[in-house]
């Protein structure tokens, strides 16, 4: 009898195990998705661009080199700062940026950026952080990016472009890689960088991956968004 109900006993605990890992890598991902679906549609939709598929809608070539590029304020903790676009990541791909990295943050409305980071455009490293996995995975395919990739980020100044330059693993005391530039304590910044932070491996957390990118350029909003991502921000908008 004892035996019996032994057997029994694991054979629920296996169960519930089984469900909590489907809650994990399925149903947090489900309601994040959600979450961050809606608060992008209501950043772009309250921060409207005009819509063209023109390559050439670019900012002047001497905008970021005369040092005109806006740089915004910091939100309170939780509140919006953009939005993300990744054409790596898929064509639809587009996450909120959120002010903070707390679990209140990460685990449902998006990328959170590190307090005391740059901002947006900001001379310094501006340093995000998301999940691989779970709620909502926004950092699933880090690891895919390859040199030359674009990253887009909106703001209500306009789109900030950034170029993927390299990869590397670190253990997670390893905050260095989020100083004004990264690894380097004291040195002071000349360029303007993008990070990205996640766990690693994609189904572990014994290390994290940080993706670092190069700013390019910048344009207002009444310039319309990069060609790359300008009939995705259309449907977005509700005008594609």
């Amino acid at each position: 009898m004892a035996v019996q109900v032994a057997g029994e006993l694991l054979i629920t605990l296996g169960v519930v195990a089984i469900l909590f890992v489907a809650w994990q890598l399925w149903w947090t991902n489900v309601e994040a998705d959600a979450v961050q679906g809606a608060a992008v549609k209501q950043f772009v939709q309250e921060h409207q661009t005009p819509v063209t598929n023109d390559p050439s809608a670019t900012a002047p070539a001497d905008q970021a080199a005369a040092g005109t590029v806006p740089v915004g304020s910091a939100p309170r903790h939780g509140e919006a700062i953009g939005v993300v676009y990744v054409p790596r990541f898929g064509a639809d791909y587009s996450r909120p940026i959120i002010e903070g990295t707390s679990q209140d943050v990460i685990d449902t409305l998006g990328l959170g950026r590190y307090k005391d980071t740059a901002m947006p455009g900001a001379v310094g490293n501006f340093a995000m952080a998301g999940h691989r996995q779970t709620h909502g995975a926004v950092l699933d395919n880090i690891h895919t990016l390859v040199p030359g990739d674009k990253i887009y980020v909106q703001t209500a100044d306009g789109f900030y472009t950034y170029v993927f330059r390299n990869q590397e693993i670190v253990l997670p005391d390893r905050t260095d890689v989020l100083l004004p530039v990264p690894t380097q304590p004291g040195a002071v910044p000349d360029q303007r960088l993008l990070t990205m932070t996640s766990c690693n491996p994609r189904f572990g957390s014994e290390e994290r991956i940080i993706a670092y990118s190069v700013f390019d350029s910048w344009q207002p909003l009444s310039a319309g968004a990069p060609a790359a991502i300008a009939k995705q921000l259309a449907a977005l908008q509700g005008k594609g």
